[in-house]
């Protein structure tokens, strides 16, 4: 059963759009899409709402994303969340 998580990461001065380009120069998101059974890892910028941005993460299964948040990055998207000061709102979706 495949697991799509919706999370929306809202700051202040265009703080969580600079998270996303951080993530991305860091290369933490090629990462995180090459870990095994994530299926899709993409940020998104909702047109009414500048000081978000939406990540649409797809896992194969529960065990698969459990994985991934032991894993020694969560300590680094940890990090950039603090330094860019955003607020997380979180959706789970599961496919049956």
């Amino acid at each position: 059963m495949t697991l799509t998580v919706n999370i929306y990461y809202t700051g202040t001065n265009g703080n969580a759009r600079k998270f996303a380009e951080e993530m991305k120069a860091s290369g933490l998101t090629e990462k995180i899409r090459a870990e095994k059974g994530n299926l899709h890892y993409d940020y998104f910028f909702p047109m009414d709402d500048p000081e978000t941005v939406l990540l649409i993460d797809v896992w194969e299964n529960k065990e698969a994303l459990d994985f991934h948040h032991k894993s020694p990055m969560m300590k680094e998207i940890a990090a950039l969340r603090e330094k860019y000061r955003l607020k997380m709102r979180v959706q789970k979706f599961h496919e049956i």
